[in-house]
């Protein structure tokens, strides 16, 4: 896999030519919205096939995986025109697998709200070994019911794991230190609570639990490593993981709402896996920066493997970036937006997308109609790259993307061409 950096004058006719691959291939692997719009600046995945087949009458991609001792979804992943549907037809040339061989094995989880696209989820769950639909609330011991059947029912056809997410959002939709003390202090209600979760487990196919209470108080960090010691006890039982999401520190006494009470070192003995939610340095309300900035991601990594074996920790990749308008005043606010439109942004305002080498992220500078400057930062195959290259690095279990809603054809091509993804089922 080669990652082209656009030049001005370049074309994809041109780009076809240099790097000795058809346009049709490179179109459909990056899937380009007009491949007569690239944007200086922009990445241009360039995969190289090795092995292919030509699709004759009565072939199915079942039929071909067998054929060349390879997966269905193996196939879908390296024929992302195929949209994750076995519709083949004969002429057709599929690719069996690429020159380039991955670094190692990864478990990809994902979250997804249960109203997700289903053409945009058919897309892309051959990319994933694990889904967690967003997310289970809970009143004091009950579990406030989630409409997650059709996408849990989704993923268990596809061999992919969907995971149960449990959260202490409130109903005005915000985490709440709250909810989880009301919990943490209560044992009866833990033990009906995680009762009421096997229960749903059973009846709906769930494969796990992740846990992701923010803004815990100081004074329960013990309680919650204990709930969650609890809960997978109960996992363990019927042979199902239990992970954490955390947020992102970079010392045990880090201070800040978000940190205090997010104990790793309990956390660690408690769980078998955990999610550092290594995103949101730049957010809605911060000055204009990377969302996920390489060293800031690297600095929690490097934390976290002091309390958690390498085995146990997901890597947390945004998928998404903010459009921030300059200058950044205390109060404003940014708008968050996939990285497919910070591309067409870029193109609608004639701007050139930048590379910042230090924290390994895209961004770019417009004027809109009014006048008004902004700064964009986004994600695109480069980064995705860095991130991806850091969880090899560290010999990391897996990574986690926030969130499937958004498309982002060329994450899941930088993906695929770098590793092996497992199956958790």
């Amino acid at each position: 896999m080669d990652i082209h950096i656009v030049q001005p004058g370049d074309t994809m006719y041109r780009l076809a030519q240099q790097y000795g691959v058809s346009m049709e291939r490179l179109i459909q692997d990056n899937q380009l919205p007009d491949p007569s719009q690239l944007v200086v600046g922009q990445t241009i995945v360039v995969q190289y096939p090795e092995l292919t087949h030509t699709v004759h009458a009565g072939d199915s991609l079942y039929s071909i995986a067998q054929m060349h001792n390879t997966t269905v979804a193996q196939l879908l992943r390296n024929n992302p025109a195929l949209q994750g549907r076995d519709l083949i037809f004969p002429g057709q040339v599929i690719v069996v697998h690429y020159a380039s061989r991955p670094r190692g094995s990864l478990t990809v989880n994902a979250y997804a709200y249960p109203t997700i696209d289903r053409n945009l989820l058919r897309a892309t769950l051959p990319y994933l070994s694990q889904i967690t639909p967003f997310t289970y609330r809970f009143d004091e011991e009950e579990l406030i019911p989630l409409r997650d059947e059709a996408l849990v029912n989704t993923a268990l056809q596809s061999r992919v794991a969907p995971i149960l997410h449990l959260s202490n959002l409130d109903d005005q939709e915000r985490f709440s230190g709250e909810l989880a003390h009301e919990l943490l202090q209560d044992k009866d209600d833990q033990k009906e609570l995680i009762e009421n979760i096997l229960r749903t487990i059973d009846r709906k196919g769930y494969q796990g639990v992740d846990v992701d209470f923010e803004l815990v108080r100081s004074e329960d960090a013990e309680a919650y490593a204990q709930f969650l010691s609890q809960l997978r006890q109960a996992l363990t039982s019927r042979g199902l993981p239990l992970i954490v999401a955390l947020a992102p520190k970079i010392s045990a006494n880090q201070p800040g709402r978000l940190y205090e009470g997010i104990d790793y070192h309990l956390i660690a003995q408690s769980v078998d896996f955990a999610l550092l939610m290594t995103y949101e340095w730049g957010n809605l309300t911060s000055p204009p920066m990377a969302v996920a900035p390489l060293p800031q991601v690297q600095q929690v990594v490097e934390y976290a493997l002091t309390e958690f074996h390498p085995n146990q920790l997901y890597l947390g990749i945004p998928n998404y970036g903010y459009d921030w308008t300059l200058p950044h005043r205390s109060g404003s606010r940014a708008k968050s937006l996939n990285n497919v439109e910070a591309v067409r942004l870029a193109w609608n305002h004639r701007a050139a997308i930048r590379y910042d080498e230090a924290v390994q992220s895209p961004w770019f500078r417009y004027v809109d109609d009014r006048g008004s400057e902004h700064e964009v930062w986004f994600e695109d195959a480069r980064s995705i790259q860095a991130k991806l290259n850091l969880a090899f690095d560290y010999g990391l279990y897996g990574v986690g993307y926030w969130n499937l809603d958004r498309p982002f054809p060329q994450n899941w091509v930088t993906l695929n061409a770098m590793a092996q993804i497992r199956s958790e089922m």
